[in-house]
Parts: structure tokens; C-alpha cells; sequence
């Protein structure tokens, strides 16, 4: 495999938005590294992708912080380098706030946060010493709008963390050539959200439907290439956080 491909790595990869992902990078001639959190979830991607040589499954566990420095270690030792991170691992739990248990609060703390944190730490060190790349943040656009219908306080908290440190770290990294971006979807038809409620769920999106994955991997993809966009973060959900 020749080491002059652009690569990009993915959390998330193995079903709904990372999975979209990672055929739509495929097509445009990438190397993808996803993660997963079970060997059998990565090789049932792997055999639905059929790409061979050029999409590497890595499972481990995106809030850990070992977990991100085997990605990175695997992507680079494979392809040489990594041009792309895309951290799309989450968590989202819809419920009253007095309702969420301790553990549902540390699941979302260590997927939604700090998988994001160790796997942009990672891959800050390697783009800054490349002097470029592209971190792209998935997040949700009810934390730029949070809505009385959908109570999803640990989503709004984290994904708006996220949101905010998307525009701090540009900042940060923008001398050295890398940047910082994050699309934030509305609702999006993957397998999260059962097909009897779809209807209602358009209803929240002034457009009057949800998103679909392609949609993301446009917007995902528009950032890739994107060499003077960062710090932004780009809403992908039909007008939902356009207000009321």
C-alpha cells in the first residue's frame, strides 16, 4: 500500500454516521482506520466495505487513553501517516436529567468526551509535526438549540463542550497548518432511532425530515478538503438549531 494515500481515522466506524463514513471516504480514495469497540462489529464492517487493504479496524475502547495511542500507533505503522481524524463515537441518551444514572453519566462522559479529547491529543502531535490535517468533530445540533421536546442534558453539555473546545483548539493548532472543525447533526436515520418514530422526529426539523448519512458525509467531507475553514461549527439538521 503506497504511503503517499491520504488516510483517515474514525471512532465510531461500525454502524449509522461512521460507517456512512467510511464508505464515503473509500470512494474518494482514502485509507480508513476505524475503531469499534468488538473485533466481530469491525470485521462485519470490513466485509460489508470490501475494501481490503485499505480500511484497517482497530477495537478498543475511545475513552481510554491507551485505546487512541494503539489507533494512531496501527494507522501509522499501516499507512504511514493519518491526514484526517474524524472522532464520531457518541452517546446519546434522550430523558428527563434526574433520571440518568451514575453509569449512563460516565458512559457519556468517557465516549462523548473524553474519546474526543485523547483522540485529538493523538492526533494533534502527529499533524503539528506534519504540519497539516484535519480534526473534524462530530456533535448534535440540540447543543447549539436545546429543545423542551427532547430533554438530552448530558448531549447539550458535552456535544456543546465539544462545540466550544472545536474552537479553541483551531486556535491553537492553526500555526502549524492543522485545522478544527465540527459538523453537528439534527436527527439522522441510522440504526439509533426506530423506524415508528421517524415521522414525529421530522417534525422537528423545519425541513420536515431527518437527515440521512450521506448528508453528513458531505458536510464531513467539504471539511477534509476545506484548507481555510476552522474553528467552525457547521449544523447539518434541517434548520433545527435555526431557532423556533
Amino acid at each position: 500500500m503506497s504511503k503517499s494515500e491520504n488516510t483517515v481515522v474514525i471512532t465510531g466506524a461500525t454502524s449509522g454516521i461512521g460507517l456512512g463514513l467510511a464508505e464515503a471516504f473509500l470512494r474518494e480514495g482514502y485509507n480508513v482506520v476505524g475503531t469499534g469497540r468488538t473485533e466481530q462489529r469491525l470485521q462485519a464492517a470490513a466485509e460489508g466495505l470490501n475494501a481490503g487493504g485499505r480500511f484497517l479496524g482497530v477495537a478498543g475502547d475511545v475513552g481510554r487513553p491507551e485505546s487512541a495511542r494503539e489507533l494512531f500507533a496501527q494507522a501509522i505503522a499501516r499507512y504511514g501517516h493519518v491526514d484526517v481524524l474524524v472522532n464520531n463515537a457518541g452517546i446519546f441518551t434522550a430523558k428527563p436529567f434526574v433520571q440518568f444514572t451514575p453509569q449512563e453519566i460516565e458512559e457519556n462522559i468517557a465516549t462523548n468526551l473524553k474519546g474526543v479529547l485523547y483522540a485529538s491529543q493523538e492526533a494533534a502531535k502527529h499533524m503539528s509535526e506534519r504540519r497539516s490535517g484535519r480534526i473534524i468533530n462530530i456533535t448534535a445540533a440540540i447543543a447549539m438549540q436545546p429543545h423542551s421536546g427532547v430533554p438530552a442534558l448530558l448531549a447539550v453539555a458535552l456535544k456543546g463542550g465539544v462545540n466550544e473546545a472545536t474552537r479553541a483548539l483551531a486556535l491553537e493548532l492553526a500555526p502549524y497548518g492543522v485545522t478544527v472543525n465540527a459538523v453537528a447533526p439534527g436527527v439522522v436515520n441510522t440504526p439509533m432511532h426506530s423506524a415508528d418514530n421517524h415521522a414525529a422526529l421530522a417534525g422537528l426539523h423545519p425541513l420536515g425530515r431527518i437527515g440521512t448519512t450521506r448528508d453528513i458525509d458531505e458536510a464531513v467531507l467539504y471539511l477534509a478538503r476545506a484548507g481555510f475553514v476552522t474553528g467552525t461549527v457547521l449544523p447539518v439538521d434541517g434548520g433545527f438549531s435555526a431557532g423556533r
